[in-house]
């Protein structure tokens, strides 16, 4: 056995007496081991709320989405979808039309709604949309001469529109031009035929019709406001983009899952990482009572380290000494800690044992845990330990052993 670690480890766990010492070791070990298990919980709900979170933006975000820099839509170029398409991580690419109009419903009751045109073959959430379809059917071919359109169930409830019903779309552009140039505005003639109901955490309430009937509305023609893309993984969204950017040039621009609601996920991220530091306070007293009876140690046992001095042991390994203990008490603690918060982490994921209210969006605290934070927690925990030992093995290494074995 190492002679640093066999010292280090008879002074700091001595069973001889209960001292101030040991009581203030205990202290230290069961600090550290409250602070890496709440750490470690903390930042499993916070992973677990942006999973959540995450989960419900992705149900209208796609993975990627191509717009143009410099305008407001591009020209529908098969060529380019088939250039995109080439990559390996592309699964698909849905062009689509997207604008404000003004919704005209019976009673002549409206009010301004985001329309998104889509080709009901190649979007890439249709599966979702068509699932959530609470009344009605998803369909949005021409019936009758009526194009179809799909709309939100709180929009169908706050104007009671329902299957069959007949709306007005009247796009900006055209009320624009409508004011400007003193003519009749060209109105665009909707059937409902279902309303949809998707969990969603932004109240954008988007009304769904043909990709082409979008193209007529907005005075379109043989263009697009952008691409959306779904790949094979989410998470490689971004290196994807970076990918697909050099293969299209500048005059593209590319946004991730990430991109696309960027301040909400930042806005997550800073809480999460905000935690971690505050929850490192208690870590950080922790290992400042290290200091404190590491000092005593150092104190109680001058003579002897004088004693180790005087018999050839270096300054150096006197020090290695204390640096030992303060590991081991860090050790002991994260290594505590880090069982009990990965345990307690687990049941929550796999039993849900802490329930939210009836209210929200999901029943019980979403938790997800991630190798990487234990890493950090566990890390930076030790981290501490080593920094709180420095003080005490810097003045255990100065003792001058004449003046110890004196015991001045």
């Amino acid at each position: 056995m190492n002679i640093t670690r066999f010292i280090s480890r008879r002074y700091l766990f001595s069973r001889k007496h209960v001292s101030l010492i040991s009581v203030l070791t205990s202290i230290s070990i069961a600090g550290i081991t409250l602070g890496t298990a709440l750490l470690i919980i903390i930042l499993s709900v916070f992973n677990g709320f942006f999973d959540v979170i995450r989960g419900f933006l992705l149900s209208f975000d796609p993975d990627i989405r191509i717009e143009m820099n410099e305008a407001n839509s591009m020209t529908f170029d098969p060529a380019l979808i088939n250039r995109i398409q080439d990559h390996p991580e592309v699964v698909q690419v849905a062009p689509y039309v997207e604008g404000k109009a003004m919704l005209i419903s019976k009673g002549n009751q409206n009010d301004v709604v985001i329309v998104r045109g889509i080709e009901r073959s190649s979007h890439i959430r249709i599966s979702d949309l068509e699932q959530s379809v609470q009344s009605g059917v998803f369909d949005l071919s021409v019936q009758n001469g009526r194009p179809g359109l799909v709309i939100s169930n709180t929009f169908s409830n706050q104007y009671g529109l329902g299957a069959g019903d007949e709306i007005v779309l009247l796009s900006a552009a055209g009320m624009r031009r409508a004011i400007t140039q003193f003519s009749a505005p060209r109105v665009s003639r909707f059937q409902v035929r279902g309303s949809y109901n998707i969990q969603q955490i932004i109240d954008d309430d988007i009304a769904y019709i043909n990709l082409e009937a979008a193209q007529r509305l907005f005075n379109m023609q043989n263009e697009i406001t952008g691409l959306d893309l779904q790949l094979t993984d989410t998470d490689r969204a971004g290196q994807v983009k970076e990918e697909l950017q050099q293969l299209l040039g500048p005059d593209y621009r590319l946004q991730s899952w990430y991109d696309l609601q960027k301040p909400l996920y930042d806005v997550m991220y800073l809480e999460k990482w905000g935690s971690y530091l505050i929850l490192m306070i208690i870590v950080l007293v922790a290992a400042l009572n290290i200091v404190g009876s590491l000092t005593m140690i150092v104190i109680q046992k001058k003579k002897d380290i004088g004693v180790l001095i005087s018999m050839g042991m270096t300054s150096k390994k006197i020090k290695q000494i204390f640096i030992s203990q303060g590991i081991q008490i860090g050790i002991i603690g994260c290594g505590i800690g880090g069982v009990l918060g990965v345990f307690t982490a687990w049941l929550q994921q796999e039993y849900g044992l802490v329930k939210l209210t009836s209210s929200f969006i999901i029943d019980a605290y979403p938790v997800s845990i991630q190798p990487l934070d234990i890493v950090l927690v566990v890390g930076g925990s030790l981290i501490l330990c080593l920094a709180a030992s420095w003080y005490p093995a810097t003045r255990a290494a100065a003792v001058e052993p004449a003046d110890a074995v004196r015991g001045e």
